[in-house]
């Protein structure tokens, strides 16, 4: 019988971790929960260690704010054999984790990801909201959509690389390569922090040009140094 983890790397979270914490522990299916912080500054550990949940929470301190080693840090903790990774500031929705098993099921399925909104209300928020359904009839899939990932297949494509950017798109095509993906479309909700309190076209505009130079072949590592991650 299929075993989900959930894996969720943290920096600095103190602000959202809470919240992703009390909407995961709540879901029937996973087995256990592992945060991956990197180093955070805040209140962020001491609040997960505080946590009172119906599910283990297993802490572990990666030590470097790098979002795919973390990630990849949390699958060596890991003891199921579907590796669903949900960003701290992702809240999935009751009936999420029983759809992951209903396509895991089948052996040719190999991972998938959600339907997405963005929360707040803003502009950019609707405009994301919009965006994404467009951006996944592309091919283009997010870590935001809280990506599930069958082990064996996880491990037989070496996992996130520890990239500053791109590392969710890297996985996706290494993985979709080796079976079937799956969406499915029930919306997990997601912050537009990133662009709130900035001038929307020109952090979006950004965004657009990282995307373009990476199809075009420059390296993650190298358009990392013009990311900066907000939190």
């Amino acid at each position: 019988m299929n075993k989900i983890s959930v894996i969720t790397p943290t920096y600095n979270e103190e602000s959202t971790i809470v919240g992703t914490l009390e909407a995961v522990s709540r879901l029937v299916n996973p087995t256990e929960i592992i945060i991956v912080d990197g180093g955070s500054e805040d209140a962020t550990a001491k609040l997960i260690g505080e946590f009172e949940g119906p599910k283990p929470i297993k802490f572990v301190n990666a030590g470097l704010p790098n979002r795919g080693f973390q990630m990849h840090e949390g699958t060596r903790h890991a003891t199921g054999d579907i590796f669903w990774f949900i960003h701290a500031d992702t809240r999935p929705k009751q009936g999420s984790g029983t759809q992951i098993l209903k396509y895991m099921k089948y052996e040719e399925v190999v991972g998938g990801n959600f339907d997405i909104i963005f929360s707040g209300g803003t502009k950019a928020a609707r405009f994301l909201s919009w965006l994404y359904p467009h951006l996944r009839s592309m091919g283009l899939m997010y870590g935001d959509s809280a990506f599930f990932v069958r082990k064996s297949v996880y491990e037989e494509v070496g996992g996130f690389e520890e990239y500053p950017i791109f590392e969710d798109l890297d996985l996706f095509h290494k993985v979709r390569k080796k079976g079937v993906w799956k969406f499915v479309p029930i919306p997990v909700e997601t912050s537009a922090r990133r662009f709130d309190k900035k001038f929307f076209p020109w952090v979006f505009a950004k965004w657009a040009i990282r995307q373009l130079l990476y199809w075009f072949g420059v390296p993650p590592k190298l358009l990392g140094t013009t990311y900066r991650a907000v939190r």
